[in-house]
């Protein structure tokens, strides 16, 4: 029988000792000298390919890889919107103001397209040194790893090796036994198909309304579930009274046409304002066709059909705070009558709005379509209103937002629908162009981010990921 390396060194170390302590020292004291036949183990080296693993691993992030993507979603967006309004400058040019004012707009978004080809070449080199850097460290830990190899005298690495490959072609073996046809997916609320909300980019639009600084409060946007022939129609609604008031929304043909303020297309509301069915609050939206907004001196959701120029209301529920009773706010102030606030989503048309009997606190409920419409879903959150700025919703996911600087809102709250579970530990920064933002609201259509701050349009590109 042959014995292992191990079994020879121990018979070797018993010979030398028992050799040794024959001779004897004195009569009494034994001493032995104990000499192996086997190489040290190189610690050393291993604690060199520990500490290069630690760094490799700090070094190299998923944020590096998701900072190229959201670089090339930026870039191919703006490549977009200039296509968009080269086409309409060849089609709607009248070789005065207009084509100058657009050929303006292309101008800027060249240039704002040189900037992030820069950027993005920029990020890519840098990149690319980092991967080259990192597969010469890879290499030559993995010589150093098969020259430890050497010293597994017991072949576990070996073995455990052929247990992981049996062990795959077992579990291989049995998925293919009792795989059954799985059924498509389908998005639910709570999960986005395009990934989680993890920052926002930006601002690609950023300009004065037609009504140049007069009204700061005011709403607009596209609508994410257009009619045939209005997929490319912007709206605008500004409170033309006292900053609460409006009894009209105006709608514009494409981006460019609203960015100009040029050949506006006006739906009346209410014949004067302020009266009956007259908008009261700034945060508006719009959905199937349909304006959604909080009606005149009455807790209620109003819904204006812009092909019947029809209204139509549901109450909401008893004690619900309106008239300026629980605004947004923060420490400088509150924006005035923003008690309802209407967002839009992958499933449609939410309110959010609060009551004494809920501290204060926000409730969300989905406004389901129809004439009259109706409440549907109904959550209570622990985010008390008057801490928020403005609240929007993106795959049954309501987040808010809160007073950081003049120069940025920061989103810091989020309530999914499907678990109920909330998180405050939300950090993902929005760069204001105004001191304040009274509106904004996200369409799914685009995955983009409308708002409203101090009598300008702003949008946003809404930033998605997978990555956890």
């Amino acid at each position: 029988m042959m014995s292992s390396p191990l079994s020879r060194w121990v018979t070797a170390v018993f010979l030398t000792f028992l050799s040794q302590s024959q001779q004897g020292v004195h009569g009494k004291d034994c001493v032995c000298e104990l000499r192996s036949s086997e190489r040290p183990f190189p610690m050393e080296t291993l604690d060199n390919i520990q500490v290069l693993a630690s760094k490799c691993n700090q070094s190299i992030t998923p944020k590096q890889v998701f900072e190229v993507d959201t670089l090339l979603l930026g870039l191919q967006r703006r490549m977009e919107e200039l296509q968009q309004n080269t086409a309409v400058l060849e089609r709607e040019d009248d070789g005065e103001l207009y084509g100058a004012v657009t050929l303006r707009i292309i101008e800027l978004e060249l240039a704002e397209i040189q900037q992030l080809m820069a950027r993005l070449n920029r990020t890519v080199h840098g990149l690319q040194q980092l991967s080259a850097s990192t597969a010469t460290q890879l290499q030559g830990m993995l010589g150093s790893m098969q020259e430890l190899e050497d010293f597994d005298y017991m072949q576990v690495v070996n073995r455990q090796r052929e247990n992981q490959r049996m062990r795959r072609d077992l579990d291989q073996c049995q998925h293919q036994l009792h795989a059954t046809a799985e059924p498509p997916p389908t998005p639910r609320l709570g999960h986005c198909p395009h990934g989680q909300l993890v920052g926002v980019s930006g601002p690609r639009t950023y300009t004065l309304t037609q009504y140049g600084t007069s009204y700061s409060f005011g709403a607009w946007g596209k609508d994410p579930k257009p009619v045939p022939g209005k997929e490319s129609t912007h709206w605008l609604v500004a409170l033309t009274t006292s900053n609460v008031f409006a009894n009209f929304v105006r709608e514009y043909s494409t981006l460019s046409t609203i960015v100009v303020g040029v050949a506006p297309t006006d739906a009346t509301i209410a014949s004067s304002n302020p009266t009956t069915n007259t908008i009261q609050g700034p945060n508006v939206v719009m959905y199937g066709n349909a304006l959604y907004y909080g009606c005149y001196n009455t807790p209620a959701v109003c819904r204006f059909n812009m092909t019947a120029r029809t209204i139509s209301t549901v109450a909401l529920p008893q004690n619900t705070g309106f008239n300026n009773k629980f605004p947004f706010g923060h420490l400088e102030g509150t924006y005035v009558y923003s008690d309802l606030d209407f967002a839009t989503d992958e499933s449609g048309v939410w309110v959010v709005y609060t009551s004494p009997e809920n501290f204060g606190n926000v409730i969300l409920s989905e406004v389901l379509e129809g004439s009259p419409p109706a409440l549907g879903r109904t959550y209570n959150t622990s985010l008390h209103k008057r801490t928020a700025t403005n609240t929007f919703m993106a795959c049954g996911v309501l987040y808010a937002t809160r007073y950081i600087s003049k120069e940025a809102e920061q989103i810091f709250y989020s309530f999914n629908t499907q678990t109920s579970v909330e998180r405050y530990d939300l950090k993902i920064n929005i760069k204001k162009m105004q001191t304040n933002i009274q509106s904004l609201n996200y369409n799914p259509r685009d995955q983009m981010l409308y708002a409203y701050g101090d009598a300008h349009i702003i949008s946003y590109d809404a930033v998605f990921s997978d990555i956890l």
